[in-house]
């Protein structure tokens, strides 16, 4: 680490010092900061709130806590996510796999905008995780039916624009639908983007914006990962019912969207952290995608460029990174897509004695685990190798939890209230 001045603090160690990177990271995309500054002036009839999200209850009590006039709505977040609000319901629902409590918040969420007249002003609030907690079905399919599939979509390795280009063609709310039943009240929609490259129709699914893509799409990204395609889905997409509502439909003309936080701004956030620290940081992409342990031996190969080379940079630095990775199950362990591409990391960098890193998801859940990631030091395999663990095994068997839990490496925030994405920081020491 880069010296302090003398009889100053001393400098703070790695560990420390990522975790600051990683909360900076999340406090710049909370919807107390992000939201205030978007609100819309008031409409000549009803503000009607509605939103879906790890990140909507929290955008909710924003819109609240800076609107002086009168309101009403109602959103769904994840469980453990609630935030009280006072004129807007709060409804919670499962995540990653979507339950009967999401399918009945989507039906009422419905019903709540139907019959708005061009004086209304919807105001939706999307974030991460929409998708999951507004799983209403297309005509023909059941829940159990959407439940299936998006657990097969979750180990398949399909990217997340793939993922949602499915389940945008099995829905009655995603794919601009949504705003579709808003007609013709005024539609804003205000997201905290969680994808790379921030497209508008792959933020939960995008139930307020036209989606370009094809029921042809979504079937080609079925058959491209070999899912078994259930008979009553083959039909859906094959006979073009579930297509989505497209570009310049007239439904959508009074619709806008605009995006109040995304991954690039929380790296920019924690960038500052690490410079203020001494350190040079450089953000390599906020888009990263593939397999999580390809990109973590990746990542190994450029930091250990950085620490013997010094290309493309000097030592000391810091090298962020966000995006999402996918994993492909075949094991039955306990993993993430963050801490899998962090054992990875370790276990291309060797216990190299300079190199330190800290993986995350930015609403504090990688996987299903209520666990954010985790943290490796030039020791971390030394280490599991005293305590009878196999590295590499253990990447073999997705079981990353259970390796970075054992050590006592594991990142803990929390219920983050927002949703930025996967946050990846390297501390390259001199």
């Amino acid at each position: 680490m880069s010296g302090a001045a003398g009889g100053s603090t001393p400098p703070m160690s790695p560990r420390v010092l990522l975790r600051k990177l990683f909360d900076a990271a999340i406090a710049s995309a909370q919807p107390a900061t992000c939201i205030p500054a978007e609100l819309p002036a008031a409409p000549r009839g009803r503000l009607i709130v509605i939103g879906a999200g790890k990140a909507s209850a929290a955008m909710a009590h924003a819109v609240e806590q800076h609107w002086s006039g009168p309101l009403s709505g109602l959103v769904v977040t994840r469980y453990g996510y609630s935030v009280p609000c006072e004129h807007i319901e709060i409804l919670e629902a499962a995540h990653p796999v979507p339950d009967a409590a999401g399918y009945e918040a989507a039906l009422r969420m419905l019903d709540r905008v139907r019959h708005l007249s061009d004086d209304d002003l919807v105001l939706c609030l999307i974030s991460g995780g929409a998708s999951a907690l507004l799983p209403l079905p297309a005509q023909g399919l059941t829940l159990e039916i959407k439940q299936a599939m998006n657990r097969a979509l979750l180990a398949s390795g399909a990217t997340i624009s793939e993922m949602n280009c499915v389940r945008r063609h099995l829905s009655a709310i995603k794919g601009g639908r949504l705003a579709a039943a808003c007609a013709p009240a005024r539609v804003l929609t205000l997201l905290i983007s969680d994808v790379p490259g921030d497209r508008l129709m792959d933020i939960g699914s995008g139930p307020t914006v036209a989606d370009p893509t094809s029921c042809a799409d979504a079937l080609g990204v079925l058959r491209r990962y070999g899912i078994d395609i259930p008979d009553a889905i083959r039909e859906l997409l094959e006979s073009g019912r579930g297509e989505t509502v497209k570009p310049g439909d007239p439904r959508l003309a009074r619709a806008e969207a605009r995006i109040v936080a995304t991954p690039q701004m929380a790296l920019e956030a924690a960038a500052s952290v690490g410079r203020a620290a001494g350190f040079a940081t450089h953000i390599l992409s906020d888009a990263i995608q593939g397999e999580a342990r390809d990109v973590g031996t990746v990542l190994a190969a450029i930091a250990l460029q950085v620490a013997e080379r010094g290309q493309p940079f000097d030592a000391p630095c810091v090298l962020l990174s966000g995006g999402e990775t996918t994993v492909t199950v075949r094991g039955a362990g306990s993993g993430g897509r963050n801490v899998e591409f962090l054992l990875a990391l370790a276990i291309a960098l060797d216990g190299h004695a300079r190199i330190h890193a800290l993986a995350g998801d930015t609403d504090g859940v990688d996987g299903q685990a209520e666990i954010a990631g985790a943290q490796i030091a030039p020791d971390t395999l030394a280490r599991a190798w005293a305590r009878s663990l196999r590295p590499k095994d253990m990447l073999a068997a997705n079981d990353a939890h259970s390796f970075f839990r054992a050590l006592g490496n594991s990142v803990i925030t929390g219920p983050t209230l927002t949703n930025v994405n996967d946050f990846r920081a390297i501390l390259i020491e001199r």
